[in-house]
């Protein structure tokens, strides 16, 4: 059983060797906690532990749904935890997409096992860790981005979830089911958001809702 004193990680990784050995070394190391260990997605979302995870390292490549898929689950499933991607791959589109989804940070699975420990250390005190290969790319992704723009008028909470929704992919008819509302109510809330961010599509909407720090 933990205390303050150490910290519960989790683990979900489908290699059972390398989940072993991240096992060994948190259940080995002082101030650490093995929370749980899961082979994928859907069984880390079935699991009720004993302990409260800080921290869960979550592979990207897992069968059934990815990392990156069930990143936004996992955050969902274990609110107080600090998701940390582990990949054997520096893929920018990944990295992105898995930071855009709620992913506190990123690290590449040939860490050192005693910079792997400060980084997880370093994600329950508010850190961002990074392995320095992911960072170097972060740092090219973002310089790439469009610059940030400023919106003269608010967003509704329920503009700004909609449009959450839309950057997810969803289309007005399962928005609507989404929020329990008539599609004509979606598209009321469409004109709404076109009017106020000064767009004229969709792709528009989110890309200037992004930018402007909206969602």
């Amino acid at each position: 059983m933990n205390d303050d004193a150490t910290l519960a990680v989790a683990l979900v990784e489908d290699d059972r060797r390398f989940r072993g050995a991240l096992q060994i070394l948190l259940e080995g190391s002082p101030g650490f906690d093995l929370a749980f260990a899961a082979g994928s997605v859907e069984e880390a979302l079935r699991t009720t532990p004993a302990l409260k995870p800080r921290v869960i390292l979550l592979d990207i490549h897992l069968p059934g749904l990815s990392g990156i898929e069930g990143v936004g689950l996992i955050r969902d499933r274990f609110p107080d935890a600090v998701v940390l991607m582990l990949t054997v791959f520096e893929d920018e589109d990944r990295i992105f997409e898995a930071l855009c989804n709620g992913a506190g940070g990123y690290l590449l699975k040939k860490t050192p096992p005693n910079r792997l420990l400060e980084y997880v250390s370093e994600a329950a005190t508010g850190g961002a860790p990074m392995s320095p290969e992911i960072a170097a790319k972060v740092v090219r992704l973002f310089a790439r981005l469009p610059k940030r723009v400023a919106v003269d008028e608010h967003l509704t909470p329920q503009e700004t979830n909609f449009l959450k929704l839309l950057a997810e992919g969803h289309s007005y008819a399962s928005a609507a089911t989404e929020f329990g509302v008539s599609v004509n109510t979606v598209r009321n809330y469409v004109r709404s958001i076109y009017d106020k961010l000064h767009v004229h599509s969709k792709s528009e909407a989110v890309s200037k809702a992004i930018r402007a720090g909206l969602i």
